[in-house]
């Protein structure tokens, strides 16, 4: 690392920069964090992240901290200014991740945990460092200070919000889908518990679209959209704020406020995530409108995706050209997010009652007894997958060890050959060698294990690979066919060439 102060600096330390510290400090490597905020910001802002997301932060360490500090939600339903469900999503029970499907949360609980568990792994965090100036060159990224201080690093990471810095320094483009609406956010501390129900709801009433959802325990959200005839000002007051909050009760003698602020929510994202050795995650590569709870999840999943692939290039693993792979993965399903999220704005964003009737009566009739399950996310598509494997690319299962807990818990978070204990499988010394060398380890669960077995079955294969980042390389359908998922994995790292063949410098 000559020349450089370490391994990975992260600009930016919210919760996706805190993560992707974390992650990458795990596997051993140096990480120095630039934040230009001297304190912690104390005011929530995201409140949902979901059961893959929960799976990632476990693997931070943080799993046994989150169910005290989340509030499970099996239902999110969308109603009419009347009362009406227009639609019902949800599911109920523990999720494919081994976590509830939906979970709310209180960001500055979360960040404090992000936190502690960044510097007990000795991250560098260097608050008040305003990053201005970016360079790099073949072998480090020079970060500059405002106040002169600079930072070298092997690589640069770009977790600095919607209106990134190191984006634009770094010169890539962002195309905008042309879809926002000014919203007041009203965050609340409840004095006494008090039961919502549902606990989280759209009111799409043409009169004053409006969100209430849970804030984490104890904290409640109230989002309200301004009206055409509103001003940002008008509408943006303490004063507002409790006149709004009064229809359900809330007052001053039952609640705290905790925030008010407007925000212009957003769609548009970068066209590419990677210049040279600086990268982009989180909100400096995508933003989307709230109505789908899929912003901060889509940026700890490019945490999760970029973290491994650093690791591997780092220690030799792979070559630099593996971190073309990163946005070619990821973008496809953060863009998704941002299309679910649009279409769930247009449907609460209507301001004409007219057209809000038709909208109603459309939606109330397709409402069935059980809740509708939320549209998955697509998986990995193209990268670093068995393109011709049964379910690569999809997101694979975590069940609980008998005796042990969760699966990750018990065996880890990295690469994984999971394979029923009956159908065990041999490799060779130079391939079980390879495989350690990359934090592989091979798990055999018990024939009769509840989750696993039933997903063998279910996918008819016997064996998955199973990324850093839980989704699968690819399946096998016996033992011979395992030890193949290995090779062709090992083949695939050190080969690994952006889709259109290029070189990962010449982006």
């Amino acid at each position: 690392m000559t020349g450089a102060d370490a391994d990975v600096a992260v600009v930016g330390y919210g919760p996706v920069g805190m993560t992707l510290a974390i992650l990458v400090a795990q596997r051993g490597h140096s990480v120095v964090v630039a934040e230009r905020q001297p304190a912690s910001y104390l005011l929530p802002r995201a409140v949902h992240f979901d059961h893959e997301v929960a799976r990632i932060l476990q693997s931070a360490g943080l799993g046994s901290a989150l169910p005290g500090m989340t509030e499970p939600v099996d239902e999110y339903e969308w109603r009419n200014g009347e009362g009406t469900t227009l639609l019902r999503l949800g599911r109920a029970g523990a999720s494919a991740s081994g976590w509830p499907e939906s979970l709310m949360f209180h960001q500055p609980s979360l960040e404090a945990l992000l936190d502690r568990r960044a510097r007990s792994l000795g991250v560098d965090v260097r608050r008040g460092l305003d990053v201005t100036g970016l360079t790099w060159d073949p072998d480090c990224v020079t970060l500059s200070g405002a106040n002169g201080e600079t930072v070298r690093a092997r690589y640069a990471v770009g977790c600095d919000g919607a209106n990134s810095t190191v984006r634009k320094l770094a010169g890539l483009p962002v195309q905008d889908l042309g879809f926002f609406y000014d919203w007041l956010i009203v965050d609340v501390t409840l004095h006494e518990p008090r039961v919502f129900q549902p606990v989280n709801v759209q009111i799409c009433d043409p009169a004053r679209p409006t969100t209430v959802v849970s804030g984490g325990p104890g904290q409640r959200r109230w989002e309200f959209m301004r009206l055409e005839h509103e001003t940002l000002e008008g509408l943006n007051s303490a004063a507002r704020a409790w006149e709004l909050l009064e229809p359900w009760g809330v007052r001053p003698g039952n609640a705290t406020l905790v925030r008010h602020a407007v925000y212009t929510f957003n769609a548009r994202y970068a066209e590419q995530w990677r210049a040279g050795r600086v990268l982009l995650a989180g909100d400096a590569a995508h933003q989307m409108p709230p109505f789908a709870g899929q912003g901060l999840c889509a940026g700890i999943r490019d945490a999760a995706n970029l973290a491994w692939k650093l690791d591997l290039i780092l220690t030799g693993g792979a070559p630099d050209q593996l971190l073309d792979t990163y946005d070619t993965e990821r973008l496809p399903s953060a863009r998704q997010a941002i299309e679910l999220s649009m279409e769930l704005g247009k449907v609460i964003c209507v301001p004409d009652p007219a057209e809000a009737a038709e909208r109603d009566k459309a939606m109330s009739i397709l409402v069935g007894p059980e809740p509708a399950e939320v549209p998955p996310l697509p998986g990995i598509q193209t990268g670093i997958i068995d393109a011709c494997s049964p379910h690569a690319g999809k997101l694979f299962v975590q069940g609980n060890v008998a005796g042990g807990g969760l699966f990750d818990d018990v065996h880890g978070a990295g690469w994984r050959l999971v394979t029923v204990d009956s159908e065990r499988v041999a490799l060779d010394p130079e391939t079980s060698r390879w495989f350690a060398s990359i934090g592989g380890r091979l798990v055999a669960v018990p024939a009769d294990d509840p989750v696993y077995c039933r997903w063998f079955t279910h996918h008819n294969c016997t064996a998955a690979l199973q990324r850093p980042d839980f989704h699968l390389f690819g399946t096998a359908a016996g033992p011979a066919d395992a030890a193949g998922l290995l090779n062709r994995l090992r083949t695939r790292l050190s080969s690994t060439v952006t889709p259109e063949g290029s070189a990962s410098e010449a982006r």
